[in-house]
């Protein structure tokens, strides 16, 4: 016998309280089948399509497309046999994984007959840019995975031109969601930095030399400072934990976060276990993980259990910064360029070297000066003799 089945907005994060419904993937009317795409939803860390976890119809949207809702409230119902596909995700406990199916990233292509045939893919930056110059996505051609409209593919639509005056950008799920943290940061951690100049000279060398050798991926110098910033933790596990309230907690992985930047947005996806990869692995998971960010098809599962932060700013031609704290992470390095300038030899002359400003931030509360110094020491010389990085 049917059942009037409420499906409600549902947990696919840790930390999610709210999420917008970019596109519902069924009208009214529509049979639905479990198992089968049902709504494409923004979260505060990517854009899911979730599952339907019933067979039946789709009798009422509740919640539009673009509009938001919160977590476990009803965004739409339908009548069929079995629970709906949220409700059991959203009465799951706070930081555990969705009882439903789980959700699936919307990169893959789908092909003839699936719902979403005819309509317009595009990423939801891509969606937002298109709304801001103008441009019809019916007339752009999709370069991304599956034939998806990315950024890129509005941007060169439009000529590359934005409508002049004053636009107002309502803020995304994500943009809102750092802006808190962000802001929270700020406010309740007390933070110190340490700077230090690393002298890049042998990396530099190393890398023309694996260059030379055709070694594939060459390793960035970013790829470097991640393989020694792992290292490093492994030997200062300080930073590599959490503020708990009544106790810090330190994490048995070290697991680094890159932060890249899109235009209107920061991720931070993650390099599980770094101190047990080579510095080749991390240059491979590095790329597949900032093409992924740009191009919109970045999963929760890649985002999710950093233990320390690395940002970089040297390909801006930025010397030095101080990084916001990314809780509940009790630190994050910030890397400057490698450039040369002038540096004393050991005979005394002035000559040119490559050189690469860091400064580190630490959460008072859980890392104290000393350790930090130390663990900047360990960098240092990791960085310094590469070696090990390559070798390792």
């Amino acid at each position: 016998m049917s059942e009037v089945l409420d499906i409600v907005m549902p947990r696919l994060s840790d930390q999610m309280e709210e999420a917008t419904v970019l596109s519902w993937l069924k009208s009214p009317g529509d049979a639905v089948a479990k198992g089968e795409p049902l709504v494409e939803v923004e979260t505060d860390k990517a854009t899911m399509v979730y599952e339907a976890e019933f067979d039946g119809v789709l009798e009422e949207i509740v919640v539009a497309d673009g509009e938001t809702a919160a977590l476990g409230a009803v965004i739409a119902r339908a009548r069929g046999e079995g629970r709906a596909n949220a409700a059991a995700a959203a009465e799951a406990p706070r930081h555990a994984p969705p009882a439903a199916a789980g959700p699936t990233v919307i990169d893959a292509p789908r092909g003839n007959g699936s719902p979403t045939e005819g309509r317009h893919r595009a990423t939801p930056v891509a969606r937002r840019l298109a709304g801001e110059l103008g441009v019809a996505l019916e007339d752009v051609g999709g370069t991304g995975p599956g034939g998806r409209i990315v950024r890129a593919d509005v941007r060169k639509a439009s000529g590359g031109s934005a409508a002049t005056g004053a636009i107002e950008v309502a803020l995304t799920p994500t943009q809102r969601t750092i802006a808190q943290r962000m802001s929270a940061s700020r406010a309740e951690i007390p933070d110190f930095t340490l700077e230090a100049e690393i002298d890049m000279e042998a990396a530099a060398a190393m890398r023309e030399e694996l260059r030379e050798l055709g070694r594939e991926p060459l390793p960035s110098f970013n790829d470097f400072v991640v393989k020694a910033t792992a290292l490093a933790l492994r030997r200062h596990p300080a930073l590599n934990a959490s503020y708990a309230g009544d106790r810090v907690l330190r994490s048995d992985r070290v697991n680094v976060g890159i932060a890249v930047a899109t235009d209107d947005a920061l991720y931070v996806p993650t390099i599980p276990d770094a101190d047990r990869l080579s510095v080749f692995e991390i240059a491979g998971l590095a790329r597949d993980l900032i093409g992924r960010v740009g191009d919109g098809t970045i999963g929760l599962d890649d985002l999710r259990e950093g233990t320390f932060t690395v940002s970089n700013l040297g390909m801006f031609g930025v010397r030095r910064f101080q990084a916001v704290i990314n809780p509940p992470q009790a630190a994050i390095l910030a890397v400057g360029e490698v450039a040369r300038r002038p540096a004393v030899a050991e005979d005394g002359e002035i000559v040119a070297r490559f050189q690469m400003d860091v400064v580190l931030s630490c959460d008072h509360r859980v890392v104290y000066g000393a350790e930090a110094a130390r663990f900047l020491q360990t960098l240092k010389s990791l960085l310094e003799r590469p070696v090990a990085l390559v070798a390792g």
